[in-house]
């Protein structure tokens, strides 16, 4: 008997279970493991998740901020190295005695006052300014990593989408071909009219489906795009660009948790030294006219301004630096724990991901093989179609769940990778 090309795009249809890895993945009738290593193929019209998470970071808002706080930073530096504590300011007075004797005599006084460093607090304002500085770049790496998540989720959507759509495309074209079969053997006698309404029920079931999973692959299509700016569907058989699982390099949150806690303390030592504010140097000129023909003179003010520290001032800025520099400390210890267990159910995920897969993989070729056998009696007429629909139903429903299961292991991994911190 020759084979029968409706049961041949069924065999297609179940060999789209491991396609989900690449955008477009290709059929292959010797089942998934055969698209498994056909995925590691180039594909066409693709992007790798690390050149979209560039073209995603030029469109963010996260993008725009971490710019910001670079160049805060920078100015923070700058100030740093400035020669005064504050900006200088220039002081203009007069004085005559007009409303009183009238007899001519007027002071006019000119100078300058410069805001100077307390001892040790220009350098504990330059290590402030760089530890902000090392803050905003673990900053921007970790808003990176969190628009890297947003990436590895929506790629492993479309991905699971797109291998549904493909073999809800093979389950209609191969029950087109089913129905049309049976048509041709109700016309020749062989089956009963009931038999060819059956067949074009299920197709036209099949077509629904298709229709519903094409809309909610271009709904997925529409938010990448929109995330990425790209058309180009993601590459997910590209490797990721960074450290492997289990490499010494700190978590990005991790280092940010770090910086901000130095900072924290960085600003206490920036406090105590500054318990009080800038003492002013004053210089001048001063010019007298006594009046009454007398000749004016010219004098040099040197003048020296020394405020006071007093625990009013400086209390309640202290207690501010030492509650930051405790929430620090707090949130750095937290996030390590938190990062330790989310890292630990991540690899758990996976491990489940993995044998989940394995499993509806031989579902899936069981049931096809199953559907084979009752195809081969369904010709020689020994068994109703019925039960050679819910045979072919059983099947798709199986290559649909090892489709899915194989997006789900492939999510399952990039979470893995999101949860160590490492960048696509």
């Amino acid at each position: 008997m020759k084979p029968i090309p409706w049961l041949s795009a069924c065999a297609v249809a179940g060999s789209l279970a491991g396609g989900p890895v690449v955008a477009q993945p290709a059929p292959s009738p010797q089942g998934p493991q055969a698209v498994l290593r056909v995925a590691s193929a180039p594909a066409t019209g693709t992007v790798t998740l690390g050149a979209a998470l560039d073209a995603a970071w030029q469109r963010a808002v996260a993008a725009r901020e971490s710019a910001g706080q670079r160049r805060r930073a920078e100015a923070e530096r700058t100030a740093a190295a400035s020669f005064w504590a504050a900006p200088p300011s220039l002081e203009l007075s007069h004085r005559d005695d007009r409303l009183l004797s009238s007899a001519g005599g007027r002071e006019i006084e000119i100078g300058v006052a410069v805001p100077l460093w307390l001892p040790g607090q220009r350098a504990a304002r330059a290590g402030t300014s760089d530890a902000a500085a090392a803050q905003a770049q673990a900053a921007e790496q970790v808003a990176r990593l969190r628009l890297a998540g947003d990436l590895r989720e929506a790629a492993w959507q479309h991905a699971a989408l797109q291998a549904e759509s493909a073999q809800v495309d093979a389950q209609t074209q191969s029950l087109q071909q089913l129905a049309d079969d049976v048509e041709r053997r109700v016309r020749a006698g062989d089956l009963a009219r009931a038999d060819a309404l059956a067949a074009q029920a299920e197709h036209l079931a099949a077509t629904a489906l298709q229709s519903d999973v094409r809309q909610r692959l271009q709904a997925a299509r529409a938010r990448w795009i929109l995330l990425t700016g790209l058309t180009a569907a993601p590459d997910l058989a590209a490797p990721i660009g960074d450290a492997v699982p289990g490499s010494e390099a700190p978590h990005r949150e991790l280092q940010l948790a770090r910086q901000s806690t130095e900072l924290a303390r960085k600003r206490v030592e920036l406090m105590r030294h500054s318990r009080r504010d800038a003492p002013e140097l004053k210089l001048g000129l001063r010019q007298d006219a006594p009046g009454r023909g007398e000749a004016s003179q010219g004098s040099l003010v040197v003048g020296l301004r020394l405020p006071f520290g007093t625990d009013d001032r400086n209390r309640p800025m202290e207690a501010a630096a030492l509650t930051e520099l405790e929430v620090a400390q707090a949130h750095e210890q937290r996030l390590r724990e938190r990062l330790d267990s989310d890292i630990d159910a991540a690899r758990d995920a996976q491990h489940s991901a993995d044998a989940q897969l394995d499993a509806e993989t031989a579902r899936a070729r069981l049931l096809r093989e199953r559907a084979a056998l009752i195809d081969k009696s369904f010709r020689a007429g020994e068994t109703p179609l019925p039960d050679l629909l819910r045979a072919l139903a059983a099947a798709a429903q199986a290559d649909s769940a090892a489709a899915r299961q194989t997006a789900a292991q492939g999510l399952a991994r990039a979470r893995l990778h999101q949860a160590l911190g490492l960048l696509p």
